[in-house]
């Protein structure tokens, strides 16, 4: 196949894939390119491998901004292809790919086979030198070497992060959460490619150090005054947490002991100014440890260890290697939403609670990256339950709705690559609370949370297994619920009419929703001050309220996130007017 033909072949393809990439989510996302859809979208060329394992080996030249260096991929064939994509930014310049045949390895001395590749947008197509068999095993060894993208604004913005320490020492790392792993290495860079396992093999100048995710193996000291550091990565993980850190720290450990008598190894990597302050605001990790595990079982990477390092942004949760930024201040960055939020470090909380939802339990598509951010900012309101009271964490919880924009769904378009509204960290939280209200039975809540992590850990899920699974355990549809708050914009509005004449009062009240059999329960006061379920559809209802005044008449909106509208009226005992 000519390279204009193939080219041309995928591109009507993409363009059909952008087509339908929107229809999930009821929202005009706008237009999306082929480049889109080359990054999000799981085609043949990606469905027909799956990756076991990465070796990647790369120097990092600190003075000129750049790496070289390759990624060795072992692979399994899934269905018979000569041709596959492994993602690489465009900026970034490709060396030579190698193909090693089934069963042979580096140290049989056998050269490995130079494959042709096409290039288009950030994808490169590989071609084979023939047709690999289902259920064979392979690999590939691709060098490149170039100027990584620079973040701009890290961590929302993925890049390089290119700067010096108050002593002038390069200290450089690295975030591409949505962006792109590809933005610095070749992958298959897509979520649901997590491999079995890793190598991660990072040179630097001999007076730095390199901190990554998993476990060092070695510290090998280069001819060329270059130091390489070695890291084991035992665990399935996911493309955007693989991540680097140089510079110089000064390291402090300790350790945590679970509730069955295991022991986690905590290693700490902080500027050495900041040494004094990092002892002291790092207690803090050992308490984080017992509500997460308490709430959703033990750390998920336990032979690693946990490692917080700091960072000159303000945090990410690259997995076992916990990137922080928040200058050793309590709420983010000195401030919270709530007195309450001033009671804790908002980033070791939130992007440790990451290691379970998004590192061990991770979403296949980023449309469904609430699934990491809605849990993790719920996981700091339990937290705050953990250490001060349910009704604490509802402080903290409610105030988060002066943030909440409902400018677009929380899940977004999948397939290409484009994540939904940032809602899903605060409205999501304030969600969450509401579905543990509406199931009204928090031993099953807390077995679900638990249950959920043990059921998919170190797996990809998407919105409907988490759908399903709340069905599952609850015995219940709550299909329509998910619909409305994660699929459309606006949160369900309540409406009720209250009308009184004499001591009769009575109530008409309904749903007003997108979801057409939205029928949430929700807590209202049926007599003064005592809260009760009651149990709208989306038609209007009637019940009777024995002297209560309609001004007592309130929704229980501390417990469920909703709009309300309430009318009030009062008739004339001796008037005509029916109610």
């Amino acid at each position: 196949m000519s390279k204009r033909l193939y080219a041309g072949i995928l591109t009507i393809l993409l363009i059909q894939i952008t087509g339908s990439a929107q229809e999930p989510s009821h929202y005009d996302w706008g237009n999306f390119t082929p480049a889109d859809s080359l990054r999000g979208y799981l085609s043949p060329l990606r469905t027909c491998y799956n990756v076991t394992y990465y070796h990647l080996d790369i120097t990092v030249d600190t003075a000129g901004h750049s790496i070289r260096g390759s990624n060795a991929i072992w692979f399994k064939v899934a269905f018979p292809f000569d041709s596959m994509q492994v993602d690489l930014f465009p900026n970034m310049k490709v060396d030579s790919i190698l193909y090693f045949a089934e069963g042979v390895s580096a140290s049989d001395g056998e050269d490995g086979t130079p494959l042709r590749y096409d290039r288009e947008f950030g994808a490169v197509f590989i071609h084979m030198p023939h047709s690999l068999a289902a259920g064979s095993y392979h690999r590939i060894v691709f060098y490149y070497s170039g100027k990584p993208q620079v973040a701009n604004n890290p961590p929302w913005d993925g890049g390089f992060i290119w700067k010096h320490d108050s002593e002038g020492n390069p200290w450089i790392m690295v975030t591409c959460q949505g962006t792109g792993a590809s933005l610095w290495w070749p992958n298959k860079d897509h979520q649901t490619a997590k491999p079995d396992s890793m190598l991660l093999s990072v040179s630097v100048p001999g007076s730095l150090q390199d901190i990554s995710n998993g476990r060092l193996r070695s510290k090998v000291d280069l001819p060329n005054g270059m130091t390489q550091y070695n890291w084991f990565i035992s665990y399935p993980i996911n493309n955007y947490n693989v991540t680097l850190n140089i510079g110089k720290y000064a390291h402090f450990n300790d350790a945590y002991t679970s509730r069955d008598g295991s022991k986690l190894t905590l290693d700490y990597y902080v500027l050495p100014g900041n040494l004094h302050k990092a002892k002291r605001q790092f207690r803090e990790v050992k308490t984080m440890l017992a509500c997460y595990e308490k709430y959703f079982g033990k750390y998920p990477f336990y032979r690693e260890g946990y490692k917080l390092i700091e960072s000159s942004h303000n945090g990410m949760e690259h997995q076992t290697a916990v990137a922080y930024g928040n200058h050793y201040m309590m709420g983010y960055e000195g401030r919270a939403s709530s007195p309450e939020g001033l009671k804790f470090d908002f980033i070791i909380i939130h992007e440790s609670a990451h290691e379970w939802w998004g590192n061990s339990v991770t979403s296949k598509d980023l449309a469904d990256m609430w699934i990491h951010e809605s849990f993790g900012a719920y996981a700091e309101a339990l937290y705050v339950e953990y250490n001060w009271g349910h009704k604490a964490a509802l402080e903290y919880i409610n105030a988060k709705r002066q943030t909440v924009r409902n400018d677009k769904p929380m899940i977004g378009p999948y397939g290409v690559n484009q994540e939904g509204s940032g809602d899903m960290y605060d409205k999501g939280q304030l969600v969450l609370n509401t579905l543990r209200d509406v199931i009204d039975d928090d031993t099953l809540w807390f077995s679900m949370l638990k249950g959920f992590q043990q059921e998919y850990a170190y797996r990809t899920v998407d919105a409907d297994d988490v759908i399903q699974y709340v069905n599952k355990r609850t015995g219940a549809n709550y299909n329509y619920f998910f619909d409305q708050y994660f699929r459309y914009t606006n949160p369900p509005e309540f409406l009720a009419i209250v009308s009184q004449k004499g001591d009769s009062t009575y109530v008409r009240y309904r749903w007003e929703a997108d979801v057409k059999d939205f029928r949430m329960p929700i807590k209202v006061t049926r007599s003064k001050g005592k809260f009760r379920f009651v149990y709208p559809t989306t038609y209007w209802q009637r019940m009777a309220v024995a002297n209560l005044d309609p001004k007592y008449f309130k929704v229980d909106e501390d417990e469920f996130y909703c709009r309300v509208k309430i009318l009030r009226f009062y008739t004339d005992p001796n008037s005509s007017i029916r109610m």
